[in-house]
């Protein structure tokens, strides 16, 4: 999975304490996924690239929830090599991702552990479940109470679309300030912050592609 990956969110004044772990919680929410990038160099667009879909969703238990759907330039057995490699350093990369390793695997499961730029006196623990015949995974953040969240859960689902996927996203969550995240309209607010999570994503999937097909032709 790609870790659940700077964004500076601009909420209306609160307490000191009280930003900072809003903060800190929102970008738990996509690890590895917050890089804000404007594109990638050498890649050839598709107006698939540009078809990025965000809806808030009711959450069966309560709190908030989302289904964002998008297309990376990747055939689907490629980037579901990708999403499954839980131990990729490409995930390092992401500058708001200071530790992450992976804590135990099991049948089809995989336990992870994460620590952010923004919290670095939390630790995450997240367990994904890779469901190999529908090309999905579901996710879920154990320690809950550690990281002040009252539950995050949901699911990945890849599509093949010819030489791109169509991921699906959705996701479940309540933690302190969702609230004001899930509507504030500007940079730092939920549709800002997928909208870069999903430009990150493209621009792994085609570089990921591209050594991936390098190292078959060798």
């Amino acid at each position: 999975m790609s870790r659940p990956t700077a964004i500076t969110i601009n909420f209306p004044s609160q307490s000191s304490s009280n930003f900072l772990f809003t903060l800190s919680s929102i970008l738990l929410i996509f690890a590895s996924l917050l890089i804000p990038v404007s594109g990638y160099a050498g890649a050839a667009r598709s107006s698939l690239q540009d078809k990025i879909s965000l809806e808030r969703v009711v959450a069966p238990s309560g709190g908030y929830g989302y289904r964002l759907q998008y297309y990376v330039p990747a055939p689907i057995d490629v980037f579901w090599r990708f999403k499954t490699d839980f131990d990729n350093d490409v995930l390092l990369t992401n500058e708001e991702l200071i530790e992450h390793r992976i804590v135990e695997s099991f049948d089809n499961s995989v336990i992870t552990e994460n620590r952010y730029a923004t919290a670095p006196g939390l630790r995450f623990l997240w367990q994904t479940d890779v469901i190999l015949d529908k090309f999905q995974l579901e996710f879920k953040l154990l320690n809950n109470e550690d990281c002040r969240h009252e539950f995050h859960h949901g699911t990945i689902e890849l599509s093949p679309a010819g030489d791109y996927t169509q991921v699906t996203q959705t996701a479940y969550f309540d933690f302190t300030g969702a609230s004001l995240w899930v509507k504030y309209p500007w940079y730092g607010g939920m549709k800002s912050t997928l909208t870069n999570m999903v430009k990150w994503e493209q621009k792994v999937a085609y570089d990921f592609k591209r050594s991936y097909l390098a190292a078959l032709d060798r």
